[in-house]
Protein backbone atom coordinates (compact mmCIF):
# COMPACT_ATOMS: atom_id res chain seq x y z
CA UNK A 1 0.00 0.00 0.00
CA UNK A 2 1.29 3.72 -0.34
CA UNK A 3 2.91 5.73 2.46
CA UNK A 4 1.18 8.98 2.72
CA UNK A 5 1.33 12.21 5.14
CA UNK A 6 -1.47 14.25 6.23
CA UNK A 7 -0.88 17.33 7.20
CA UNK A 8 -4.05 18.86 9.05
CA UNK A 9 -5.79 16.58 11.61
CA UNK A 10 -8.84 18.51 12.80
CA UNK A 11 -12.37 17.95 12.46
CA UNK A 12 -12.34 16.82 8.56
CA UNK A 13 -8.55 15.48 8.46
CA UNK A 14 -8.65 13.28 11.25
CA UNK A 15 -11.18 10.87 10.29
CA UNK A 16 -10.13 11.41 6.75
CA UNK A 17 -7.08 9.75 7.50
CA UNK A 18 -8.50 7.36 9.73
CA UNK A 19 -9.94 5.70 6.98
CA UNK A 20 -6.76 6.08 5.02
CA UNK A 21 -5.68 3.57 7.69
CA UNK A 22 -8.37 1.48 7.64
CA UNK A 23 -7.85 1.16 4.07
CA UNK A 24 -4.33 -0.63 4.36
CA UNK A 25 -1.79 2.65 4.31
CA UNK A 26 1.11 3.66 6.26
CA UNK A 27 0.02 7.43 7.32
CA UNK A 28 1.98 10.14 8.95
CA UNK A 29 0.32 12.71 10.35
CA UNK A 30 1.22 16.74 11.42
CA UNK A 31 -0.73 19.52 13.18
CA UNK A 32 -0.14 22.10 15.53
CA UNK A 33 -2.94 20.93 17.85
CA UNK A 34 -2.11 18.41 20.75
CA UNK A 35 -5.20 16.96 20.95
CA UNK A 36 -5.80 16.86 17.38
CA UNK A 37 -2.19 14.82 17.56
CA UNK A 38 -4.01 12.71 20.18
CA UNK A 39 -6.98 11.68 18.48
CA UNK A 40 -4.81 10.46 15.32
CA UNK A 41 -2.86 8.60 17.17
CA UNK A 42 -5.54 6.47 18.40
CA UNK A 43 -7.06 6.34 15.04
CA UNK A 44 -3.53 4.85 13.85
CA UNK A 45 -1.81 7.39 12.61
CA UNK A 46 2.12 7.63 13.25
CA UNK A 47 2.45 11.57 14.62
CA UNK A 48 5.78 13.48 13.44
CA UNK A 49 7.10 16.09 14.95
CA UNK A 50 6.65 18.32 12.12
CA UNK A 51 5.48 18.54 8.56
CA UNK A 52 8.41 18.49 6.74
CA UNK A 53 9.49 14.90 8.99
CA UNK A 54 5.80 13.68 7.97
CA UNK A 55 6.62 14.32 4.60
CA UNK A 56 10.14 13.13 3.74
CA UNK A 57 8.98 9.23 3.07
CA UNK A 58 5.40 10.02 1.20
CA UNK A 59 4.48 8.71 -1.87
CA UNK A 60 1.33 11.20 -1.51
CA UNK A 61 0.80 13.81 0.66
CA UNK A 62 -2.75 15.60 1.68
CA UNK A 63 -3.23 18.83 3.31
CA UNK A 64 -6.37 20.36 5.22
CA UNK A 65 -5.92 23.42 6.21
CA UNK A 66 -8.04 26.26 7.41
CA UNK A 67 -6.92 29.24 4.85
CA UNK A 68 -5.50 29.81 1.90
CA UNK A 69 -1.92 31.59 3.36
CA UNK A 70 -1.89 28.30 5.55
CA UNK A 71 -1.58 25.81 3.04
CA UNK A 72 1.24 28.24 0.58
CA UNK A 73 3.10 28.76 4.05
CA UNK A 74 2.94 24.51 4.46
CA UNK A 75 3.89 23.83 0.90
CA UNK A 76 6.81 26.05 1.04
CA UNK A 77 8.07 24.79 3.61
CA UNK A 78 7.27 21.06 2.87
CA UNK A 79 7.92 21.02 -0.90
CA UNK A 80 11.71 20.79 -1.31
CA UNK A 81 11.98 18.07 1.46
CA UNK A 82 9.18 15.87 -0.28
CA UNK A 83 10.11 12.51 -2.10
CA UNK A 84 11.14 12.99 -5.96
CA UNK A 85 7.98 11.97 -7.94
CA UNK A 86 5.45 12.94 -4.66
CA UNK A 87 1.53 13.65 -5.22
CA UNK A 88 0.42 16.73 -3.32
CA UNK A 89 -3.50 16.66 -3.08
CA UNK A 90 -4.78 19.95 -1.31
CA UNK A 91 -8.60 19.17 0.53
CA UNK A 92 -8.57 22.68 2.03
CA UNK A 93 -11.40 25.08 0.84
CA UNK A 94 -9.29 27.93 -0.35
CA UNK A 95 -9.59 30.41 -2.81
CA UNK A 96 -9.00 29.69 -6.53
CA UNK A 97 -5.91 31.80 -7.01
CA UNK A 98 -4.33 30.25 -3.74
CA UNK A 99 -4.90 27.28 -5.23
CA UNK A 100 -2.99 27.80 -8.84
CA UNK A 101 0.11 29.06 -6.68
CA UNK A 102 0.39 25.58 -4.77
CA UNK A 103 0.20 24.12 -7.97
CA UNK A 104 2.96 26.43 -8.90
CA UNK A 105 5.21 25.64 -5.76
CA UNK A 106 4.32 22.15 -6.02
CA UNK A 107 5.52 22.08 -10.00
CA UNK A 108 8.32 24.23 -9.12
CA UNK A 109 10.01 20.67 -7.37
CA UNK A 110 8.95 18.67 -10.43
CA UNK A 111 5.95 17.36 -7.90
CA UNK A 112 2.05 16.14 -9.06
CA UNK A 113 -0.45 17.64 -7.74
CA UNK A 114 -4.54 18.35 -7.23
CA UNK A 115 -6.80 20.81 -5.70
CA UNK A 116 -9.59 18.74 -3.99
CA UNK A 117 -11.97 19.96 -1.52
CA UNK A 118 -14.85 17.87 -0.14
CA UNK A 119 -18.28 17.95 1.02
CA UNK A 120 -20.06 16.50 2.92
CA UNK A 121 -19.19 17.77 6.19
CA UNK A 122 -17.55 15.54 9.38
CA UNK A 123 -20.30 12.72 8.90
CA UNK A 124 -19.52 12.32 5.37
CA UNK A 125 -15.80 12.47 6.64
CA UNK A 126 -16.61 9.85 8.77
CA UNK A 127 -18.11 7.08 7.23
CA UNK A 128 -15.97 8.02 4.04
CA UNK A 129 -18.57 9.26 1.58
CA UNK A 130 -17.27 12.97 1.01
CA UNK A 131 -17.57 14.22 -2.19
CA UNK A 132 -14.45 15.36 -3.73
CA UNK A 133 -13.89 18.10 -6.52
CA UNK A 134 -10.49 17.89 -8.44
CA UNK A 135 -8.97 20.50 -10.54
CA UNK A 136 -5.58 19.31 -11.50
CA UNK A 137 -4.13 17.33 -14.78
CA UNK A 138 -5.45 13.93 -16.19
CA UNK A 139 -2.31 12.06 -14.78
CA UNK A 140 -2.43 13.53 -11.43
CA UNK A 141 -6.13 12.76 -10.95
CA UNK A 142 -4.89 9.56 -12.57
CA UNK A 143 -2.70 9.22 -9.33
CA UNK A 144 -4.53 10.77 -7.13
CA UNK A 145 -8.03 8.23 -7.27
CA UNK A 146 -7.40 5.10 -5.76
CA UNK A 147 -6.11 7.30 -2.68
CA UNK A 148 -8.97 9.25 -2.34
CA UNK A 149 -11.59 6.43 -3.04
CA UNK A 150 -11.51 5.15 0.47
CA UNK A 151 -12.54 8.36 2.20
CA UNK A 152 -15.10 9.12 -0.94
CA UNK A 153 -18.79 8.62 -2.43
CA UNK A 154 -18.10 10.00 -5.61
CA UNK A 155 -14.64 11.57 -7.07
CA UNK A 156 -14.92 13.99 -9.73
CA UNK A 157 -11.96 15.83 -11.89
CA UNK A 158 -13.53 19.17 -12.59
CA UNK A 159 -10.74 20.43 -14.70
CA UNK A 160 -6.99 22.06 -14.59
CA UNK A 161 -5.33 23.67 -11.56
CA UNK A 162 -7.98 25.52 -9.61
CA UNK A 163 -11.44 24.25 -10.82
CA UNK A 164 -11.57 21.68 -7.88
CA UNK A 165 -11.91 24.84 -5.92
CA UNK A 166 -14.15 26.71 -8.40
CA UNK A 167 -16.32 24.01 -8.05
CA UNK A 168 -16.67 23.93 -4.68
CA UNK A 169 -17.38 27.44 -3.94
CA UNK A 170 -20.17 27.37 -6.58
CA UNK A 171 -21.47 24.42 -5.11
CA UNK A 172 -21.51 26.19 -1.59
CA UNK A 173 -23.01 29.11 -2.82
CA UNK A 174 -25.84 27.32 -3.80
CA UNK A 175 -26.15 25.65 -0.67
CA UNK A 176 -26.00 28.81 1.66
CA UNK A 177 -28.94 30.38 -0.37
CA UNK A 178 -31.00 27.39 -0.09
CA UNK A 179 -30.53 26.90 3.11
CA UNK A 180 -31.80 30.91 3.92
CA UNK A 181 -34.86 29.80 1.27
CA UNK A 182 -35.89 26.61 2.78
CA UNK A 183 -35.22 28.47 6.71
CA UNK A 184 -37.68 31.44 5.44
CA UNK A 185 -40.56 29.01 3.95
CA UNK A 186 -40.40 27.21 7.45
CA UNK A 187 -40.41 30.69 9.33
CA UNK A 188 -43.63 32.16 6.61
CA UNK A 189 -45.16 28.65 7.68
CA UNK A 190 -44.79 29.16 11.78
CA UNK A 191 -46.66 32.21 11.66
CA UNK A 192 -49.72 31.35 9.37
CA UNK A 193 -49.83 28.10 11.47
CA UNK A 194 -48.74 25.39 9.53
CA UNK A 195 -46.93 22.04 10.93
CA UNK A 196 -43.23 21.74 10.20
CA UNK A 197 -44.05 18.56 9.10
CA UNK A 198 -47.14 19.34 7.02
CA UNK A 199 -44.66 21.95 4.98
CA UNK A 200 -42.10 19.33 4.97
CA UNK A 201 -44.06 16.55 3.67
CA UNK A 202 -45.61 18.42 1.07
CA UNK A 203 -42.05 20.70 -0.04
CA UNK A 204 -40.23 17.32 -0.17
CA UNK A 205 -41.92 15.58 -2.44
CA UNK A 206 -43.05 19.09 -4.92
CA UNK A 207 -40.69 21.94 -6.48
CA UNK A 208 -38.70 23.29 -3.51
CA UNK A 209 -37.09 19.71 -2.83
CA UNK A 210 -33.88 20.35 -2.23
CA UNK A 211 -30.76 18.80 -0.10
CA UNK A 212 -30.72 21.77 2.66
CA UNK A 213 -34.63 20.23 2.90
CA UNK A 214 -34.64 16.81 3.07
CA UNK A 215 -31.39 15.99 3.67
CA UNK A 216 -30.11 19.20 6.14
CA UNK A 217 -33.74 20.21 7.35
CA UNK A 218 -33.12 23.32 9.45
CA UNK A 219 -36.15 21.99 11.36
CA UNK A 220 -36.30 19.30 14.25
CA UNK A 221 -38.50 16.41 13.65
CA UNK A 222 -38.81 15.93 9.39
CA UNK A 223 -35.22 14.34 9.31
CA UNK A 224 -33.85 12.49 12.46
CA UNK A 225 -30.39 13.02 11.24
CA UNK A 226 -30.29 16.69 10.67
CA UNK A 227 -28.36 19.34 12.93
CA UNK A 228 -31.64 20.83 14.09
CA UNK A 229 -32.71 17.70 16.60
CA UNK A 230 -29.01 18.40 18.15
CA UNK A 231 -29.44 21.91 18.81
CA UNK A 232 -27.31 22.76 15.69
CA UNK A 233 -24.38 21.07 16.66
CA UNK A 234 -22.82 21.00 13.43
CA UNK A 235 -22.19 19.14 11.20
CA UNK A 236 -20.83 21.81 9.03
CA UNK A 237 -20.44 25.40 11.11
CA UNK A 238 -22.41 28.48 9.80
CA UNK A 239 -18.46 30.29 10.38
CA UNK A 240 -17.11 27.80 7.71
CA UNK A 241 -20.43 28.83 5.75
CA UNK A 242 -19.28 32.30 5.92
CA UNK A 243 -16.18 31.62 4.48
CA UNK A 244 -17.25 29.77 1.53
CA UNK A 245 -19.77 32.31 1.12
CA UNK A 246 -16.64 34.74 1.27
CA UNK A 247 -14.65 33.39 -1.11
CA UNK A 248 -17.48 33.22 -3.84
CA UNK A 249 -17.71 36.47 -3.46
CA UNK A 250 -14.01 37.47 -3.76
CA UNK A 251 -14.28 35.13 -6.99
CA UNK A 252 -17.07 37.04 -8.80
CA UNK A 253 -15.69 39.92 -8.11
CA UNK A 254 -12.73 39.26 -9.33
CA UNK A 255 -13.98 37.35 -12.55
CA UNK A 256 -17.07 40.07 -13.04
CA UNK A 257 -19.79 37.46 -11.77
CA UNK A 258 -22.79 38.73 -10.89
CA UNK A 259 -24.43 37.10 -7.78
CA UNK A 260 -26.69 39.21 -5.92
CA UNK A 261 -28.10 36.50 -3.92
CA UNK A 262 -24.91 35.21 -3.26
CA UNK A 263 -24.20 38.35 -1.66
CA UNK A 264 -26.69 38.44 0.05
CA UNK A 265 -26.73 35.06 1.70
CA UNK A 266 -22.64 36.40 2.78
CA UNK A 267 -24.12 39.42 4.89
CA UNK A 268 -27.07 37.29 6.71
CA UNK A 269 -24.21 34.51 7.71
CA UNK A 270 -21.92 37.35 8.62
CA UNK A 271 -24.94 38.89 10.86
CA UNK A 272 -25.57 35.56 11.66
CA UNK A 273 -22.07 34.89 12.69
CA UNK A 274 -21.52 38.29 14.72
CA UNK A 275 -24.51 37.46 16.66
CA UNK A 276 -22.93 34.26 18.14
CA UNK A 277 -24.47 31.79 15.71
CA UNK A 278 -20.99 31.51 14.09
CA UNK A 279 -20.05 27.83 15.85
CA UNK A 280 -23.51 26.34 15.23
CA UNK A 281 -24.30 24.34 12.48
CA UNK A 282 -25.20 26.89 9.22
CA UNK A 283 -28.65 25.39 9.24
CA UNK A 284 -29.28 27.53 12.43
CA UNK A 285 -29.87 30.77 10.65
CA UNK A 286 -33.21 29.73 11.08
CA UNK A 287 -32.73 31.02 14.49
CA UNK A 288 -31.68 34.69 13.32
CA UNK A 289 -34.36 34.63 10.56
CA UNK A 290 -37.02 34.06 13.19
CA UNK A 291 -35.36 37.21 15.21
CA UNK A 292 -33.93 34.95 18.31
Amino acid sequence: MTTIAFIGLGNMGNPMAANLVKAGHTVFGFDLVPANLEAATKNGVTVMANAPAAVKDADVVITMLPAGKHVLSVYEDIAPKAKSGALFIDSSTIDVNSARKAHAIAGKYGLLSIDAPVSGGTGGATAGTLTFMAGGSKDAFTMAEPILKPMAGKIVHCGDAGAGQAAKICNNMILGISMIGVGEAFVLAEKLGLSHQALYDVASTSSGQCWSLTTYCPVPGPVPTSPANRDYKPGFAAALMLKDLKLAQEAASSSGAVTPLGAEAAQLYALYAAQGGGDADFSGIIRFLRGE
